[in-house]
């Protein structure tokens, strides 16, 4: 049974986030502050994190912050009631892989849950002799989920690991950030373009050289991104 996490300061709502949850087939965790909740993910490492911006004390961005240190393959959905635009673009940009505005439909997050769990169990379920794409100086293992830059590896999240590989497989092919959405976190819903805009930059910084010049994950104006491999490299590659 998957283990759902509900960091909220509101108990009326976690409780009734619960229940519906919980009739969902989901085993539920509840916190109620950051600390708790950093507490119960280092004793349980639920499956996902639904993780409330505004908690009292530490707010929800420093938890995602710790979280992500610590634990980088965790799946975190932040909700929050804010208005303000930049709320939801710092939250993803300090490691939370979406985000749910309130006042949400029950519906609409089983369904982003459900989706977020998809996408994890697809982790485990990557064939061993899936090929290595190798790109010179930018190596991908989807068996071992492994990523090496100039011999380095880099970790990754889920779905930065996802969205590189994705975008790797189909290279230079152009994806709209709807495609994207849609392809890599699973769900078809009018996201916030910052959603994808996020995962890219970070994703930059991690295995470009010069994340303000890509060489490899390329802005295709008034389209989306795709992936460029380098002039001097094949792209058929071989399982190593």
């Amino acid at each position: 049974m998957a283990s759902i996490l509900i960091v909220e300061d509101d108990v009326e709502l976690s409780a009734v986030v619960e229940r519906r949850l919980s009739e969902s087939g989901y085993h539920v965790l509840r916190a109620e502050s950051g600390p708790a909740a950093l507490a119960l993910v280092d004793e349980r490492t639920p499956d996902v994190v639904l993780l409330d911006i505004m908690l009292p004390g530490m707010d929800g961005l420093e938890v995602c912050r710790r979280l992500r240190a610590s634990h980088p393959l965790l799946y975190i959905i932040m909700t929050t009631a804010r208005s303000d635009e930049m709320d939801r673009v710092v939250g993803l940009e300090v490691g939370a892989d979406d985000y749910v505005t309130k006042p949400y439909s029950l519906s609409e997050l089983v369904a982003r849950v459900r989706a977020a769990l998809r996408r994890v169990q697809l982790t485990l379920e990557v064939g061993e002799d899936d090929a290595v794409l190798d790109f010179g100086q930018l190596r991908i293992d989807p068996a071992r989920r492994r990523v090496e830059v100039r011999g380095n590896e880099v970790q990754l999240t889920v779905l930065e690991f996802d969205l590189l590989l994705h975008l790797a497989r189909h290279a230079d092919r152009p994806f709209t950030r709807l495609q994207l959405l849609a392809d890599v976190w699973d769900i078809h819903y009018e996201g916030y373009d910052r959603t994808v805009d996020s995962h890219i930059q970070r994703l930059r910084s991690k295995i470009e050289k010069h994340p303000g010049k890509p060489e490899y994950i390329r802005t295709v104006w008034g389209v989306g991104y795709r992936f460029q491999p380098p002039d001097d490299v094949v792209t058929d590659t071989a399982a190593g």
